[in-house]
This record gives structure tokens, sequence and C-alpha cells, in this order.
């Protein structure tokens, strides 16, 4: 697995892939918090918190890691090489595992320059360093767990077609569709305990509880199996075309 991880991150940062996803968050981070007038931009916000840079990032790694994650098997199987690691002293689900951690890891990276947020907005505010430590640990905390659920998603979606493009696109509505679908059908329904019913099956309500700062273990408890399911069904999709 370790080799694995390795290779990947090797590939992303000896290539331009990868700086292109650090820059492009970084870039998209920076125009809409601080530049593009809109409900996201923290001047017209009014308040010096970092609230809107975690309702944003959602939405950036719904386009970024399906890019960082495309390439994971599709590319192996354009090339012919995915046969070449299925024999491989290796297991299939340690190479899914070092492909998760390198995608994953590249994504911290590309979050880790943000952490200068805290300060920025720390100088902003009226009364200096009055921040509210918790809630920022908790939001990062979520932001973890819903990058680990993106990369499962988008390392499903690889195994799915060796056309990267397609990849993509799947692992992009999937996650979507997990991450805003159940909100959105509960939002369409006037029926109270069906609302209540739909809203925990996606992603959006966990994720806005720990960007609360409310470490509830129900919340890791979704996420951890939610992106274990994709993990599992990565290693059953490889398995079957190893066959």
């Amino acid at each position: 697995m370790l080799a694995i991880f390795k290779r990947e991150i090797q590939s992303y940062l000896t290539s331009p892939i990868g700086y292109l996803v650090i820059g492009l968050y970084l870039t998209l981070n920076g125009l809409f918090l601080w530049v593009f007038k809109g409900p996201f931009n923290i001047f017209e916000y009014g308040f010096a918190d970092l609230d809107n840079f975690f309702l944003l990032s959602p939405w950036i790694f719904l386009f970024l890691i399906p890019a960082i994650t495309m390439k994971s098997f599709s590319e192996e199987k354009k090339l012919g090489t995915l046969e070449l690691l299925f024999i491989k002293p290796i297991g299939i689900g340690e190479m899914v595992f070092g492909k998760f951690l390198g995608a994953f890891v590249l994504t911290i990276i590309a979050m880790l320059p943000t952490l200068l947020y805290v300060h920025t907005i720390s100088e902003l505010g009226t009364t200096i360093g009055n921040l509210d430590m918790g809630a920022i640990r908790g939001s990062y905390f979520g932001l973890l767990f819903l990058i680990a659920t993106y990369t499962a998603i988008g390392l499903f979606a690889s195994t799915l077609s060796e056309n990267q493009i397609v990849a993509f696109l799947i692992a992009m509505i999937l996650s979507f569709l997990i991450f805003y679908g159940f909100e959105g059908l509960a939002s369409l329904s006037a029926d109270g305990a069906l609302q209540l019913l739909l809203q925990p099956l996606g992603m959006k309500t966990h994720y806005d509880n720990l960007a609360r700062g409310v470490i509830d273990t129900r919340d890791i408890i979704y996420f951890s199996s939610l992106s274990l399911f994709f993990i599992f069904l990565t290693t059953v999709q490889l398995k079957n075309q190893n066959r």
C-alpha cells in the first residue's frame, strides 16, 4: 500500500495536475471570499468568521476531487497498466487504499494554505483574536471527512470507465446527489416527518453539524461508513475486472 501511495503522490507532484489542483482551489477560494461580490464575500458578510469558507469548500471540492481521482483507475485501464498492478504482490484492497490516500493527501495539501485565513479573519475582527476556535476546528474536521467521502466516490467512478471525462462526470454527479440530493428532496416535501427522514441520508446535514463545531459520533460514523462503502465497491469492481 505504501508503494502505491508514494507512486500516486509522485505522479501528482511531478505532473502539472497536482499544482493545477492546488492553484485552482486556492484561486477559487480567494476570488469568491475576497474579490467577487456576492453571498460568499467576507467583507460584505459583515462578520469576522470563516462560515463562508466552510460553506463554499464543499462545492469547490465537488469539482476538484473528481478531477483528481478521475485518472486513478481510468488511466491505468486505458494504458493497459492495470493488469500489471494485478500481478504485483499486493492485494487489490491495499492498492485501492494506496490510491485513496494519494488523492486524499493531495487534497489536504491543497487545503493547508487556507489555515492562513484563520489568522487573517482573526485580525479583521473588531476585537482581534475573537474567533470561535472550537467551531473552526470542528469545521475543518468535517471538511476532512467530506474530502475522504468525495475521494472514495471518485475512486469508484474511475473504475467504471477508461474515459477520464466519463469518470469525472460520474463522480461529480454521484457526489452531488449524495451531498445535496436528499436535502433537495426534503425541501420539496411539505411533510415534516419525511423531511426528517430524508435529510440525514445526505452528507450536507452531517457536514453542517460538524461545521457548527458539534462533534457527534453519528456524523463520524456516517462519513466513515460511506467512505468505506465506496472503497468496498471499488475493490469489488476491480476484482470483477480481474477475473
